[in-house]
């Protein structure tokens, strides 16, 4: 693109120089040309900002094809780097498209790049949950979690009492920082969890509700009788 209007304005200023050499006045076409010079720059300045920022993604590397990155509002693993716009895959599937020049002009992060990751996720267990079991949920977590690959266990703590649950704090890294691994690690540590607690007679806490009733007070009417 750069070679090309450097041709051609070295064709231009060869012919005006033709021009005038045959008797032609042309400074009413240098005037036009000087407007014309003007709203073509204008036209291009988009394009060529997209050429250099492709140049720069080139050059600097901040993310390359089957990177997972979040752009501003936009996230998705890069399918494709062109000279005007990269192409991502979105999470649902989506081919979004965006400019080169409103990329670098984002904030890029680049989630393959992270050699580590931090999770953290809360669970609750019902109030009737006797203390020893209690007692031994964070090594029931522990060992899920150690059974998974590329996974360090850093703390699991009783956090507090909850409004319905007593609740249990678990921090972990990921020794891999891309999504998808993130999602799958998450998913399977989940599964594991139903199937111990299930066996350990441990119950999920929900929200729920308690209603008491003073002496000599109607129970309220059941939805069915109303």
């Amino acid at each position: 693109m750069i070679k090309f209007i450097i041709l051609l304005g070295f064709y231009v200023v060869l012919a005006l120089v033709a021009l005038e050499n045959v008797g032609v006045d042309i400074a009413a076409l240098v005037a036009g040309l000087g407007i014309g010079g003007i709203a073509i720059a204008l036209a291009v300045q988009k394009i060529l900002g997209d050429l250099f920022a492709s140049l720069t993604i080139v050059m600097d590397k901040p993310f390359v094809i089957g990177d997972f990155i979040i752009a501003g509002t936009d996230m998705g693993t890069v399918q494709h780097i062109g000279l005007k716009s990269t192409q991502l895959k979105s999470i649902d599937g989506e081919r979004l498209i965006i400019p080169n020049s409103d990329l670098l002009d984002s904030r890029i992060r680049n989630f393959r790049k992270i050699p580590e990751r931090r999770q953290l996720f809360l669970i609750g267990v019902t109030y009737d949950t006797p203390a020893d079991k209690l007692e031994r949920i964070p090594g029931m977590i522990k060992e899920i979690i150690e059974a998974q690959p590329d996974t360090r266990v850093d703390r699991i703590h009783f956090k507090q009492f909850g409004p319905y649950s007593l609740d249990f704090e678990t921090v972990y890294w990921l020794l891999r920082g891309d999504f998808e691994f993130k999602m799958d690690t998450q998913q399977a540590i989940n599964l594991a969890l139903c199937r111990k607690f299930q066996a350990e007679g441990i119950e999920f806490a929900f929200p729920t509700q308690t209603i008491q009733l003073e002496p000599g007070e109607n129970p309220p009417p059941r939805p069915d009788r109303v």
